[in-house]
This record gives C-alpha cells, sequence and structure tokens, in this order.
C-alpha cells in the first residue's frame, strides 16, 4: 500500500507538470527541475530508512551532483531542437550525454 500511494504522488506530480507544460511550458519546465521531486524522495527515504543519516547525506550529495549531467542533457536537447531536429534525434542526443555525464558521475562518486 505504501509504494502505491508513493506512486500515486510522483505520477500525480508528473501528470500536473505536463498539463502546466500545455499552457505554459517555462512554467512547467520548472516545475519538473525544481526540488519537489527530490523533496518527495527525501521524504520517501526517510520514512523507509529514519535517523539513517548517512543514507539522506549519499543521496544528498548524488543528487547535487547530479545537476550537472541535468544540465548537459537540457543543454543538448536545447541545441537540438533550435536546429529544429526531429525528436528521435533530440532525445537520443540528449540521452546519450546524460548517460556518458551520468557514468562519470558514478565514477566520480563510486
Amino acid at each position: 500500500m505504501k509504494f502505491a500511494i508513493k506512486l500515486l504522488i510522483s505520477v500525480c506530480v508528473i501528470s500536473f507538470c505536463v498539463a502546466v507544460a500545455r499552457k505554459l511550458p517555462s512554467l512547467a519546465g520548472l516545475i519538473a527541475v525544481m526540488p519537489l521531486t527530490g523533496l518527495i524522495v527525501l521524504i520517501w527515504l526517510y520514512s523507509d530508512n529514519p535517523g539513517n543519516f548517512a543514507l539522506m547525506t549519499d543521496y544528498t550529495k548524488g543528487a547535487l551532483w547530479g545537476i550537472v549531467p541535468s544540465i548537459l542533457f537540457f543543454l543538448v536537447a536545447l541545441s537540438c531542437f533550435q536546429k529544429q531536429l526531429p525528436l528521435w534525434i533530440v532525445l537520443c542526443a540528449s540521452f546519450g550525454v546524460w548517460l556518458l555525464a551520468a557514468f562519470v558521475h558514478q565514477w566520480l562518486l563510486g
């Protein structure tokens, strides 16, 4: 039941962002990348592991440094969209850059 509640709340956040994006795409982008997702994860982690501050610290450090691959993802996507490339190319290029940066992220933090 706890998993279903977590899933429902997470789906609601994503659905809300999609709904907002139809009218105000820049606001939806801000909402999607705001610390709301991190907040939800921190709450879930803490509720599942109360008092485990090492886990919370490691998650927070990973999230902080994980911003870099995310920024690279969006920079590549923006550049590709400005060149009016097809969506599949935009997503492949963006995800490829993110994946490479994510491996570097894990290597540096691992």
